[in-house]
C-alpha cells in the first residue's frame, strides 16, 4: 500500500519554489504600469497650455502613482520597503508620494512570534525563558530584514532590544534587487542621464552585508568608540552591544527609550509647545546640528560611517538627545574617495565651480555636457547631489525636469562606493526639509574637511590660514 500523499507539504514546497518568480512578475507588471502611466500623461499634459491646469493635472497624476507605488512596496515588502525610504523624501519626490510612502517606515509585516522564538533559540542555543526575565511578543517595529522586540535579561534591571532576522528573507531580497537593477538599466538608457545601474550594484553589496548581524555588532561598537573618542560628549547616542548574545541572525543590544523623529511635531504639540515657535525651532536645530556633526566626523574624519539615516533609524531621547539605530548599512570609504570628497565639500562650501569640476574628475565621476555655462551647471550638479541646501524658493528638487542639472549634464559613470555618501546626504536633506530647516551640510563640514586634508598632507598650514582669513570669523551654519 502506497503511503498517503501530503498535499499541503507539496503545495508549500511549490509555493516556496515559485515565490521568486511570482514576485518578479508582480514587480514588472506594477513597475511598467506606473512608468507607462507617466509617459502617456506627459503626452497628454503637453497639449494643455494653461500652467495652473498643468499643475493640477500633475498633482492628480502624482496621487494616482503614489497609490500604486505604495501598494507595490507594501504588498511585496522586502527590498521595496527600502526603495520607499529612498524615494519617499520631501526634497526629492512629489508631495503626494511623500505623504503616502512615509507611512511605510517600520511597517513590514511581522513574522509570527513562534517563528521568531525558533530562530532566536536556534541562534543563541538557549530557550527564551533561560535568557530573558520577560520578552514582549509584539515587536516594537518590523522592517524589511528583521523585527525588534523589547525584553529584559535575567538578573538585569535594564531593558534590551532584540533584533531577529525574518526567516528566508535574504533570497527574496536578492531577487528584488536584480529586478530593480534591470529596470534601472532600462530607465538610464531611455529617460535619465545618470548611472543608476552602478547605484543599484552598490545597494546589492550593502544590503548583502545587512544579513550578517555579527558584522553589524562590530560596526556599532567601532562607531560608538570613534564618537566617544573624538568628542567630549558624543553628538548622538549609539546602543551598547550585549556581546555574548550576538549571532549572524540575532542581535541583542541596549534599549534606547525615545520617540521616532517623524513623531517629533506631535510630541512637541502634546507638551503644549507651539510646533512653529522658537522653542520648537531651537530643539529641531539642535537635533539637526547633532546629526550633521556626527556624519561630518564619520565620513570625512574616519571614512567609516552609518549609511542609513532614514527617519525610522533616528530616535529623539530625553533632553533632545539623538539616538542613531540600525548599523546594518555601514560604509568604509577608501582613503582616496574620503579625501576627494573632502575637496568637493570645500568646493561646494566655497561656491567654486572650477574646483567642483576638478573634484568630480578626481572622484571618478565621469560627466558629459553640451550645455552653455558648463562650469556653473557642474557646480549646481554637485550641490544637488552632495549638499543638503535647497536653492532659494525651492522646496522640492525635481532631478528629472528639463531644467535639472542631471538632465543638462549626463553622469556616465559614478563610483559605486560613493553611493552611500550620496544617499546619506540625501537622507539628511530629507530630514532637514521635514524639520523645516534649510541648511548646507557642506558649510558645516568645511572645518572637518580642512582638518582631514591637512592631516593627510593635502592642505598646508598657510592655505588653512588663508582660507580662515578669507571667510572671516567662523560663522554659524543655521
Amino acid at each position: 500500500m502506497l503511503p498517503p500523499v501530503d498535499f499541503s507539504d507539496i503545495q508549500e514546497k511549490l509555493s516556496t519554489h515559485f515565490r521568486p518568480w511570482n514576485r518578479s512578475f508582480q514587480f514588472w507588471v506594477r513597475a511598467v504600469d506606473i512608468y507607462t502611466g507617466y509617459k502617456v500623461f506627459q503626452v497628454r499634459v503637453s497639449f494643455v497650455k494653461d500652467v495652473q491646469k498643468q499643475e493640477a493635472m500633475w498633482e492628480r497624476q502624482h496621487e494616482v502613482a503614489a497609490e500604486k507605488i505604495y501598494s507595490m512596496c507594501s504588498d511585496l515588502g522586502g527590498f521595496f520597503l527600502k526603495i520607499a525610504q529612498i524615494i519617499g523624501k520631501p526634497d526629492l519626490a512629489p508631495a503626494a508620494w511623500v505623504k503616502r510612502l512615509v507611512t511605510l517606515c517600520d511597517r513590514a509585516p511581522a513574522t509570527p512570534f513562534g517563528d521568531i522564538q525558533l530562530m532566536l533559540e536556534k541562534e543563541l542555543g538557549k530557550s527564551i525563558g533561560e535568557m530573558f526575565e520577560r520578552f514582549e511578543m509584539d515587536p516594537l517595529g518590523s522592517a524589511s530584514i528583521a523585527q525588534v522586540h523589547r525584553a529584559r535579561l535575567r538578573g538585569d534591571k535594564n531593558d534590551v532590544a532584540v533584533k531577529v532576522q525574518h526567516p528566508g528573507i535574504q533570497d527574496l531580497m536578492m531577487t528584488d534587487i536584480r529586478n530593480v537593477q534591470a529596470f534601472a538599466l532600462y530607465i538610464q538608457k531611455t529617460d535619465v542621464k545618470f548611472d543608476l545601474y552602478s547605484i543599484t550594484k552598490e545597494m546589492e553589496t550593502q544590503i548583502g552585508y545587512e544579513f550578517d548581524f555579527i558584522r553589524e555588532a562590530n560596526a556599532m561598537e567601532k562607531i560608538r568608540h570613534f564618537l566617544y573618542e573624538n568628542n567630549k560628549k558624543t553628538p548622538v547616542l549609539v546602543p551598547r552591544v550585549i556581546r555574548d548574545m550576538v549571532s549572524r541572525r540575532v542581535l541583542v543590544m541596549e534599549y534606547m527609550d525615545g520617540i521616532p523623529i517623524l513623531n517629533l511635531g506631535d510630541e512637541i504639540a502634546k507638551r503644549g509647545i507651539n510646533p512653529g515657535g522658537k522653542i520648537a525651532a531651537a530643539a529641531k536645530q539642535r537635533i539637526l546640528e547633532s546629526l550633521t556633526l556626527v556624519y561630518g566626523q564619520m565620513i570625512l574624519k574616519s571614512g567609516f560611517f552609518h549609511a542609513d539615516p532614514h527617519p525610522g533609524n533616528v530616535l529623539i531621547c530625553k533632553g533632545s538627545e539623538v539616538a542613531l539605530l540600525d548599523y546594518g548599512q555601514v560604509k568604509d570609504l577608501p582613503e582616496n574617495l574620503r579625501l576627494g570628497y573632502a575637496k568637493l565639500v570645500l568646493a561646494i562650501a566655497d561656491n567654486d565651480p572650477i574646483r567642483a569640476a576638478e573634484s568630480y574628475r578626481e572622484l571618478g565621476i565621469d560627466t558629459l555636457s553640451q550645455c552653455e555655462n558648463e562650469q556653473q551647471e557642474m557646480l549646481r550638479l554637485a550641490q544637488t547631489m552632495f549638499d543638503t541646501k535647497l536653492p532659494p524658493g525651492v522646496v522640492m528638487l525635481q532631478p528629472f525636469s528639463e531644467e535639472s542639472s542631471i538632465k543638462k549634464i549626463a553622469v556616465r559613470a559614478f563610483p559605486e562606493e560613493l553611493f552611500s555618501v550620496l544617499r546619506t546626504v540625501h537622507l539628511l536633506r530629507g530630514l532637514s526639509v521635514g524639520l523645516g530647516i534649510n541648511y548646507s551640510c557642506a558649510e558645516q563640514w568645511r572645518s572637518i574637511a580642512e582638518e582631514a586634508l591637512y592631516s593627510a598632507g593635502r592642505l598646508k598650514v598657510k592655505d588653512m590660514k588663508s582660507r580662515v582669513r578669507r571667510r572671516g570669523l567662523i560663522r554659524r551654519f543655521f
